[in-house]
């Protein structure tokens, strides 16, 4: 019932100023916040949000060079590109839906086209500065938070282009650090899809000569199977080798964005290689072991481009352009370009086809993988289909699976797709924990996985083996990524294990399964540890979490009289109650990361193969006393 005491008259109805409202609703913008721990957080968003109209200009044909500079908090991007007309400066970063890019003329395959990516770096920064340079003249204007300091003419002696100069507020991004291999990984994508651009980060050149092909091969973590195959057409590039790794590892990009979380493009890229090779080899073969140990790369240019988000990490589009046109007698109407599933599928259909023709070695190395995968799937798919049988008629999965009412592949309308991208699974292990997180999680997003004990040691074992366990196959059955990875039902993937030496090993042995496997998981952000606090300090008047022994200092010594101090050894010894402020928003997490240049196979040989002198003498260097341990949150 409403509460007939509230008052909704004018004064309830505010207005907020455009800087006002990104600082306000910054999700919206720039996706997550973050402080810098995470490659998707907001002060790398805001980077590339700059970087983007530099990229801009040289795909438009002006400009060769762009500097990154990157001193403490401030960051510098300095481009050589037609500058931003002079009149129009406080406008284009001060003023939302304001921008070049809406002129199909002036950008025809650009990242932004929203007008508002500037705007975002300027209202979320604490100091803001823009100077464009014109024909021996310059614009320039400064803002804090998006309110306009300063601003005016000058002559200059500058090469025409663009000087962008922010720091990202510390109100907004708390004592934020910019990690410099998570800057270069961003520009070296930058340099592999845009031949002939040099990007120069603190003194250092990035540049590509063979485009996607370097990308593969620079960031190819094992001997590939057959020479990658380069294949490049108007608007789009592709590379395809194979490995004898497990999963797919494909990136892909638009108008030079990595799309991390793909889209209709990678929808597209691997149904046509899928089709292709099957009609190649006239075999019915399954796309799943035509696709395994698959190691790729798609860019395709396009106008216009629709992305689900600000952060332009998923494309949505579905055209290659789309454009409403005014027809004679003035009624509207649309006019479209092909589809990207037909632009890719046509694209590759005959390029691929006719490469595998011509170089016959390559298509005898493919197949030989295909029906090598193929093998195993179909020994593997029977065990599997066994042990779900036999887990349906005991009700095991019910048990051990406390699900959430919102699945991240569910079909759901736009107004809770919002929820499916917060869509979490926690693992966990033992009935004390799992009973804690399940009480507090928030049932609507969030679902709990149980295992029981420690898990089998994948890297040791036989992908036959690993079928045949019981909790491993009803994790996977949980993910919904038996078939495919696209379908899996949750956002985040988040092990929470106790702060001790068991709670560690279960961590490092449910990690190692999801690497072995699949670890499209990992690369792309879906994997990530919980952190849980190590103390609890309160009195009478006050309750403090801690996550180290540092936190636990300052806590006590902010607290004064009368404290305790509890020292949590475990998930399960953690109230409910107490438990849903660490699994809220405020969520701390870890992520589990793995770089482009990383051996998968050569990790997991070093810390889960054979105990060897080298793990020996590793251990023995980094050994660590309890409290140590504590101010790291182990």
């Amino acid at each position: 019932m409403a509460d007939e005491t509230v008052n909704y008259t004018g004064d309830n109805i505010k207005t907020l100023e455009w800087n006002e409202h990104i600082r306000k609703r910054a999700g919206m913008y720039i996706g997550r916040l973050g402080n810098g721990d995470n490659p998707g957080d907001g002060i790398y968003v805001l980077l590339k949000e700059v970087i983007d109209n530099s990229i801009d200009e040289f795909t438009m044909g002006f400009g060769k060079a762009i500097n990154i500079s990157i001193e403490g908090k401030e960051v510098t991007v300095r481009d050589f590109g037609r500058g931003i007309p002079l009149d129009k400066v406080v406008d284009v970063v001060s003023k939302l839906n304001t921008g070049g890019k809406f002129d199909d003329a002036a950008f025809k395959k650009s990242v932004g086209l929203n007008g508002v990516g500037t705007k975002a770096v300027n209202a979320l920064s604490s100091s803001f500065y823009v100077e464009s340079y014109r024909d021996g003249q310059a614009s320039h204007a400064s803002f804090s938070k998006g309110v306009l300091l300063d601003s005016g003419f000058t002559e200059t002696k500058e090469k025409n282009g663009t000087m962008v100069k922010f720091t990202p507020d510390g109100e907004m991004f708390g004592n934020f650090a910019y990690n410099m291999e998570y800057v270069e990984s961003m520009v070296k994508n930058y340099a592999y899809l845009k031949k002939g651009l040099t990007l120069n980060v603190n003194g250092t050149a990035f540049i590509s000569k063979n485009g996607l092909l370097d990308l593969i091969n620079d960031s190819i973590s094992e001997e590939p199977l057959y020479p990658p195959v380069h294949l490049e057409g108007e608007d789009i590039e592709i590379v395809l080798t194979h490995g004898n790794s497990y999963g797919e590892n494909i990136v892909s990009f638009v108008n030079g964005q990595n799309t991390r979380d793909g889209g209709t493009h990678l929808a597209a890229f691997r149904e046509a290689v899928a089709k292709t090779v099957k009609e190649f080899f006239k075999k019915d073969y399954a796309p799943e072991d035509i696709r395994q140990g698959i190691v790729g790369a798609v860019s395709i240019q396009i106008q216009e481009p629709h992305f689900e988000s600000q952060t332009k990490i998923k494309l949505g589009s579905t055209y290659m352009w789309e454009k409403t046109v005014k027809n004679e007698d003035g009624s509207l109407s649309t006019d479209r370009g092909p589809t990207i599933r037909s632009f890719v599928n046509d694209f590759i259909k005959t390029n691929l086809d006719n490469f595998l023709h011509i170089h016959k070695d390559v298509a005898a190395a493919m197949q030989e993988k295909i029906i090598a995968s193929e093998q195993e799937r179909k020994e593997i798919s029977g065990i599997q289909k066994k042990t779900k049988e036999r887990n349906k008629r005991t009700n095991v999965y019910n048990k051990k699976l406390r699900d959430c009412r919102v699945h991240y592949n569910d079909k759901l309308p736009a107004s809770r797709q919002e929820l499916a991208e917060r869509t979490s699974i926690f693992i966990t292990e033992g009935d004390s924990a799992s009973g804690t997180i399940t009480k507090a999680r928030d049932a609507e997003t969030q679902a709990v996985f149980s295992l029981r004990g420690k898990p089998i040691n994948c890297y040791k074992e036989s992908r036959k083996k690993v079928a045949e366990n019981e909790e491993l196959s009803l994790l996977i059955a949980a993910l919904g990524v038996e078939e495919d990875m696209a379908d899996l039902r949750y956002n985040n993937i988040i092990v929470a294990t106790d702060a001790d030496d068991d709670g560690m090993h279960i961590r490092m042995l449910v990690v190692t399964f999801l690497l072995k496997y699949y670890p499209d998981l990992v690369r792309r952000g879906h994997v990530h540890i919980l952190q849980t606090p190590l103390f609890r300090v309160r009195n009478k008047k006050d309750t403090r979490y801690c996550y180290s022994s540092d936190e636990k200092e300052a806590a006590i010594k902010a607290l004064k009289n009368g404290v305790e101090t509890t020292r949590f050894k475990g998930l399960g010894e953690i109230s409910a109650d107490e438990f849903k402020s660490f699994i809220g928003d405020g969520m701390r997490l870890d992520l589990v990361q793995l770089s482009d240049e990383e051996s998968i196979s050569e990790l997991m040989e070093f810390y889960m193969g054979d105990n060897t002198i080298d793990r020996q003498n590793f251990i023995r260097r980094n050994l660590r006393s309890e409290e140590e341990l504590e101010d790291v949150n182990i």
